[in-house]
């Protein structure tokens, strides 16, 4: 492993990942390769930050600096060439947050929202939790690769007069980064029918050899009818500091926000978290790149693999995200998944028909933000599983 990433043993940190396998999964001696977290200290830059900080020894109420909005807009101007002003920026906790807000926002009880499963199961308690029409326009899956039907996408808008379409850009669960082609006919559509679209971005940093991520406010002339949500949390493993970026480039937009989180008292996070992202996007790159190398490497173990000692496993190519999606369907039967990967494997992954439902019940999303040697590990417990 690259000098720059150091891998933790986690076991005892309190940290969900490994700390709460018993209350999730009923068994507290898993592999855990599930929750969306990496297993690597931050960048030292983040360290440094807080350490000094911490040591100050005052809490109390922070102003926040400019470099915090600062080093993010230098960050998207550098990394994805997208112009962010300061005015645009503002404050949540984290990405779920908003999506649960914007189904409140911009949508009555009983009317319907629009998501593309398999997707992150949040968005779908968003919906189901707020007493929403929860609709899908599945996404097609051709061999593991994951297009839109985009006869289909608009047919169910029209259907059920879809209100609100929740976005994952990359996709997560299927590991698609959208191309500019595929954002701007969806956006199109959802001009077209009056939808607003809440774009959840925050795997845009960690896109693999040969793909290029589009922002979905690189596509001018739909501002108004668009949020976009984003965080250092996925990008440099800062979960824990509940910091988050909604850019709204409309004024409209802002205002309504503005009003909607005056009502929660709500307009920052603590201190700690403003310290970790300013810190990380100010000189985590090289941090960064090397962990982008890991998972890569660790992506290459499962497809390859796989492809030699379980070639009917279908594993979906990595384009963006660290969550790698593969489907066991040729070997284990839908109720059979959980003693397999638990009870058999002791693995904890992200279970298939938790992104949508029995449709996918043979899948399994694997967190490869961890050591090459879990990854190898867990691939040949599966291996030896499936080939007995």
């Amino acid at each position: 492993m690259s000098e720059v990433i150091k891998y933790v043993d986690r076991i005892g940190s309190n940290c969900n990942k490994w700390d709460g396998l018993e209350a999730k999964f009923g068994d507290p001696d898993l592999m855990a390769l599930w929750v969306a977290d990496m297993d690597f200290k931050v960048p030292q830059c983040v360290i440094d930050a807080c350490t000094e900080y911490a040591q100050y020894g005052i809490y109390g109420y922070y102003k926040i600096p400019d470099g915090y909005y600062q080093n993010f807009i230098d960050w998207q101007k550098k990394y994805h060439d997208v112009e962010i002003k300061r005015e645009w920026i503002r404050f949540s906790p984290g990405v779920v947050s908003p999506v649960n807000w914007y189904v409140k926002m911009k949508t009555q009880p009983g009317e319907a929202v629009l998501v593309q499963k398999p997707v992150y199961y949040p968005f779908l308690d968003a919906i189901n939790n707020h007493g929403r029409k929860l609709v899908s326009s599945d996404l097609v899956n051709t061999n593991g690769i994951y297009t839109i039907d985009y006869v289909d996408f608009e047919k169910q808008i029209v259907d059920n007069n879809v209100k609100l379409f929740i976005m994952s850009s990359p996709h997560n669960p299927a590991g698609r980064v959208w191309k500019r082609e595929e954002l701007e006919q969806m956006l199109q559509i959802c001009r077209k029918h009056n939808v607003f679209v809440v774009a959840d971005e925050i795997h845009h940093d960690l896109i693999m050899p040969g793909y290029e991520h589009t922002e979905i406010l690189n596509i001018k002339g739909y501002e108004d009818m668009l949020v976009a949500i984003t965080a250092g949390s996925k990008t440099f493993n800062l979960a824990g500091c509940q910091n988050s970026y909604v850019i709204l480039p409309d004024e409209k937009l802002r205002a309504e926000y503005d009003e909607f989180m005056a009502d929660l008292r709500m307009s920052a996070g603590n201190a700690f978290g403003n310290v970790a992202v300013e810190a990380a996007f100010g000189g985590g790159r090289e941090w960064l790149d090397e962990v982008l190398k890991i998972i890569y490497t660790n992506s290459e173990i499962i497809k390859n693999t796989f492809a030699e000692k379980l070639p009917k496993a279908v594993v979906s190519p990595l384009e963006g995200t660290y969550l790698q999606w593969v489907d066991f369907g040729a070997y284990v039967k839908p109720e059979e998944m959980k003693a397999f990967i638990q009870d058999s494997c002791k693995l904890a992954i992200d279970f298939g028909d938790w992104f949508g439902g029995e449709k996918w019940a043979t899948f399994a999303r694997f967190n490869l933000a961890t050591s090459t040697e879990n990854i190898q590990e867990a691939v040949n417990r599966i291996v030896t599983y499936c080939n007995k």
